[in-house]
Formats: C-alpha cells, structure tokens, sequence
C-alpha cells in the first residue's frame, strides 16, 4: 500500500491530472446530434482519453502509474458519499421504485446470453469465455473466478483480461451509450439511471453525467436512482453471481461447446 506522503510528494503525478483537468474542462461539454438521437461527449470521456495516451508516454512513469491507483478509491469513495446524502432527499422516489431496483439485477445476465454465444460459436474461446462473461468483470467478479478456478487459470485469465478492459474503457462506453439513448429511444432517462448502476463507481458516474446532461432538471433523480442501482447491485451481485450467474455461464458454455464439436472440457 503506497503511503499517503508518496502520494502527496509526487508532484509531477498532481501537475499532470491538473493539466488534464484544466483542458478537459475548458472543452467543456460536447453534443452530437445524430439524427434524433445525441451523443453528449463529457470531460470526464475527454480526461480518461488524455490519461491513456499520456499513459504511453515518457511523460507517465511507472511511479505515477503506481501512485494514480489508490487515489482512484479515495474519488469513488467520495463520490458514494455524494451519492448517500443525494439518495436521502429523494428516498420516496427510490423506495417507490423499488420492484424496477431489484429486477435491474436480471440486466446484468445480459453479458451471458449475448457475449458468450459470440465468445464461444463465432470466435472458438475455450474456458476463458467463462471468466469473461459471467458478469461485467469488476473487484468482486475477480475474487470469484480467482477463488473458485485459480488466477492462473484460463477463467482467471479471462476475468482478469475483462477487468482491465473494462477500467480503460468501460466508462468512455457508457458515458457515450447513455446520452445516445437517453435522446434516441422512448426509454426513460430514470430507467437508464438505474442501469447506469452496474456495479462500478466509474461507469455509474460516466453515464449518470450524460443523462444529467442531456436532462438536467432530473439531476437529483437521475443520481438517486443511479446510486440506489449501483449500491444494490454491490450488495446482490456478488450472491447472485455465484449461485445462478457462474452455473449458468458453465452449463451454457459446455451446451455451446458441444454444439461447435470441441471435446468435453
């Protein structure tokens, strides 16, 4: 664990993410229009793609890179702070909505029954296809694989190779596929709040960002909503995806597996 007096004796690491915070706001918030759809581009989208090409540069050593890490927990703890006392006010509304909350689990099955077809019958995955698709791949996914199959495993491998993806560019994706949404289709900018929340603070924060902007004056709302999902699916995701998301991806990706002529794994 880097200590505090590292982090704040890192000088070089403060003067770049000011640098990237000075530009990104400055270009401020950019929308799109797209037929009758909008893709609203936010800062935040602006700033994760700034630190990744700088990433590749001489500019970010290994030091920062190591620093930048912890740093990144003490946000989104600020930012679940954020969202508690945002949930308060509006506790009413998210209480009333409470049936929608709990469904918005069966949302994250998706990964199974769309990605793991295409994992397994279309690109010839073997058992990776089984860490990366059981779920969306963050913290809690990975102790779940790493315990149950091993690190070195070719599920851990798969989980693992998710879970980095996902940190580069899962809020970059749901930042964009919101606001696109939110202005393309009937759905309501409180129904895409609740599945913004998806179990990571990241990509909650990138999409609930596009709908505020794209709906402003549902902001309290949209945040509400977005943290109450996001919270609940910490508290059940990790239950639901050890008893019914892991056996379902492993049954299916056996069926799968036979139906493409590979031998039994």
């Amino acid at each position: 664990m880097v200590e505090i007096t590292q982090l704040l004796k890192d000088w070089r690491l403060h003067v770049i993410v000011l640098g990237i915070v000075l530009i990104t706001e400055a270009i401020g918030i950019i929308e799109l229009t797209i037929g009758p759809g909008m893709i609203v581009l936010l800062p935040m989208l602006f700033a994760i793609v700034f630190g990744l090409i700088l990433y590749f540069t001489p500019i970010i050593k290994e030091k920062q890179s190591k620093n930048a890490e912890p740093i990144i927990t003490i946000a989104v703890t600020l930012l679940i702070a954020k969202i508690g006392v945002t949930i308060g006010p509006d506790l009413g509304n998210v209480i009333a909505a409470g049936p929608a909350l709990l469904l918005q689990e069966i949302g994250n099955f998706g990964t199974i029954f769309l990605a793991l077809p295409v994992a397994v019958l279309l690109l010839g995955m073997k058992r990776e296809s089984i860490g990366m698709t059981h779920s969306i791949g963050r913290e809690s996914n990975l102790g779940i694989i790493y315990d149950k199959f091993g690190f070195e495993s070719a599920e851990g491998r798969g989980v693992t190779a998710i879970y980095v993806f996902g940190t580069v560019f899962g809020a970059m994706f749901y930042g964009l596929i919101s606001g696109f949404l939110a202005t393309f289709t009937p759905l309501h900018p409180l129904s895409l709040a609740m599945a913004a929340g998806v179990g990571s603070g990241s990509m909650m924060a990138a999409a609930s960002g596009s709908l505020i902007a794209a709906y402003p004056e549902l902001e309290t709302q949209i945040i509400a909503f977005a943290g109450a999902s996001n919270l609940l699916t910490y508290a059940t995701g990790l239950f639901v995806s050890i008893f019914i998301a892991l056996p379902i991806t492993e049954k299916l990706y056996k069926l799968f597996w036979k139906w493409r002529g590979g031998e039994n794994q």
